[in-house]
C-alpha cells in the first residue's frame, strides 16, 4: 500500500494515499480500534447537506469566497450522491462529542474540493468555517433522525396500515370469538380485530410527527459552547435555512444554543415514539403467530404464508419466522431505548459526549423498523387469509356467548349457565332451558352472535 504525508497541530502522520481523509481521521482510525460499529451512512449524508449549507451561507456572508463554496458544494454533492461513502471509516466508539468524525467529513471535503479547484482547501478553516464539533455532530444527529423517520420509518409504516386496511374490506364482516387474558371472551368482526392493529399504526405515526418537532431545532451556529464565538451572528440561521432547501423540510436554528448542546432530550423523546412502535409492532406480531398457531392443534383461524421449511428435523414444519423477525428487533428497539436514554442523562456543563452512540442507536431502530415492517407486509401480512371453518367452529363453542343473556337473565344466572355447560359439556341452549332460565325460543331469539359485535340502541 502507498502512503502519503498529512498533518496536523500533532505532526506528521501516514495516510493510504488512494484516500481522501487527513491526518486527524488516521489519527482516530488508529486509536480507536473496537468493534464493528461504524457511524451511520445517515449522519455522514446529513453532515455532507449542513457542509454543503455552510459553504452557501459563508458564501452568501462573504466570509468564503466563490471558488472554494462551489468545489465544497461540489464535494458534498458527490457525498450525498453516494460516490464517497468508503471515505469514511471511523468507528461509533470514538470521543463522545463525535469530533473526529466531523473531521473526517471536513477532511474528505477538503481534499476532494481542492481535487476540484486546483488548490488547496483547509478542513477547518474553509469546511469547517464559522462551526465546531460541538454544534454540527449534534446538528447532523438532528437531520439524520428527522430524515430517517420521514423517508423510511413512516412510509415503511403507512405501507403496512394500507395492507391491514385492505385486509378488514375484504374480510371485515367475519364474526369471531374475541379474547382477553388468552381465554375466551365476547364476538367482534375479523375487521374490528385488524382495524385495532391498523389503529395502533396510526396512532405510533402521529406520535412520530409530534416527536419530530423537537428534531427540528438545530444546534448550528453555537460554535464550541453555545455562545456563537467565530461564527456570523446570522450564520446559524441562514444555515438551517439552507438545510431546510436541501433536505426540502423544516429546519431552524435553535433559539437557545447552550440548550441545544447540551440536552438530547429530543432524541429521547422521538425514540420513545418509536419504542411504542416497536410495542404495537411486537403486539401485532404475537397476535398473528397466535392466530395462525398449529397448523392443527392451535388456534388456526388464520393462515399465514409458508416462505420456508421450519425444521431440520421435523418434516412439513412451517414456523411464523416474519413475526419472530418482527419481535426481535421490537426488543432491540427497546435496548437500544435504554441506551439513548442513559446517554442522554450524562451531559455535562455545556455539552454532552455520549452523541456517536445515541445516534448510531437511534437510526439503528429507525433502519430495523423501517426493513421489518416491509418484510413483514410483504412476506406474511399481505397473504393472511382467515380460516372461515375454524373461527365458525370456535364461536360456536365459545361459552362467552353467555354473555348476551345477561340482560335477560342476569349475571348470576348466566355465570350458573356457562360454569354447568362447561362441567356437562352440553351447549348453552341446552343448559338455559333445562335449568329454566329461557325457553328455547326465547334462547334462539337472543342468541345472534353478529349483533353482539356493537353496542345496542341508535
Amino acid at each position: 500500500m502507498e502512503f502519503r504525508i498529512e498533518s496536523d497541530t500533532m505532526g506528521e502522520i501516514k495516510v493510504p494515499a488512494e484516500h481522501l481523509w487527513g491526518a486527524q481521521t488516521q489519527r482516530s482510525l488508529q486509536n480507536f480500534r473496537i468493534g464493528t460499529e461504524k457511524i451511520p451512512t445517515e449522519v455522514i449524508y446529513a453532515f455532507a447537506v449542513l457542509k454543503k449549507a455552510a459553504a452557501q451561507t459563508n458564501f452568501e456572508l462573504k466570509a468564503l469566497q466563490g471558488g472554494k463554496a462551489e468545489a465544497i458544494e461540489k464535494a458534498c454533492d458527490e457525498i450525498l450522491d453516494g460516490k464517497l461513502y468508503d471515505e469514511f471509516p471511523l468507528a461509533v466508539w470514538q470521543t463522545g462529542s463525535g469530533t473526529q468524525s466531523n473531521m473526517n467529513v471536513n477532511e474528505v471535503i477538503a481534499h476532494r474540493a481542492g481535487q476540484i479547484l486546483g488548490e488547496k482547501v483547509h478542513p477547518n478553516d474553509d469546511v469547517n468555517m464559522g462551526q465546531s464539533s460541538n454544534d454540527t455532530f449534534p446538528t447532523a444527529m438532528h437531520i439524520a433522525a428527522v430524515l430517517s423517520l420521514e423517508e423510511s420509518v413512516l412510509p415503511s409504516a403507512e405501507r403496512l396500515i394500507a395492507a391491514f386496511d385492505k385486509i378488514e374490506g375484504k374480510y371485515g364482516d367475519i364474526v369471531k370469538i374475541g379474547r382477553t387474558h388468552l381465554q375466551d371472551a365476547t364476538p367482534l368482526t375479523f375487521g374490528q380485530e385488524v382495524s385495532g392493529w391498523s389503529g395502533m399504526l396510526r396512532s405510533s405515526c402521529a406520535m412520530l410527527k409530534q416527536s419530530m418537532e423537537g428534531l427540528r431545532e438545530l444546534a448550528i451556529g453555537g460554535t464550541a459552547v453555545g455562545t456563537g464565538l467565530n461564527t456570523h451572528v446570522r450564520f446559524g440561521a441562514l444555515c438551517a435555512e439552507k438545510i431546510s432547501e436541501i433536505t426540502k423540510t423544516r429546519f431552524s436554528s435553535a433559539e437557545n444554543k447552550f440548550y441545544a448542546l447540551t440536552s438530547r432530550d429530543a432524541l429521547v423523546f422521538a425514540h420513545g415514539a418509536l419504542k411504542g412502535l416497536a410495542a404495537d409492532l411486537m403486539k401485532i406480531a404475537n397476535d398473528i403467530r397466535w392466530l395462525a398457531s398449529g397448523p392443527r392443534c392451535g388456534i388456526g383461524e388464520i393462515t399465514i404464508p409458508a416462505n420456508e421449511p421450519g425444521s431440520s428435523i421435523m418434516p412439513g414444519k412451517v414456523n411464523p419466522t416474519q413475526c419472530e423477525a418482527v419481535t426481535m428487533v421490537a426488543v432491540q428497539v427497546m435496548g437500544n431505548d435504554t441506551t439513548v436514554g442513559i446517554a442522554a442523562s450524562q451531559g455535562n456543563f455545556q455539552l454532552n459526549v455520549f452523541l456517536p452512540v445515541s445516534i448510531y442507536c437511534f437510526i439503528q431502530s429507525a433502519r430495523l423498523l423501517a426493513d421489518v415492517m416491509d418484510s413483514f407486509r410483504e412476506n406474511c401480512v399481505e397473504g393472511i387469509v382467515p380460516n372461515r371453518g375454524k373461527i365458525q367452529e370456535n364461536l360456536e363453542r365459545s361459552l362467552m356467548l353467555v354473555t348476551a343473556l345477561s340482560p335477560k337473565i342476569g349475571y348470576d344466572n348466566a355465570a350458573k349457565v356457562a360454569k354447568t355447560a362447561f362441567e356437562t359439556g352440553e351447549t348453552l341452549r341446552q343448559t338455559a332451558v333445562r335449568l329454566g332460565f329461557l325457553t328455547e325460543k326465547e334462547f334462539d331469539d337472543i342468541m345472534h352472535p353478529e349483533d353482539m359485535v356493537k353496542p345496542y340502541g341508535e
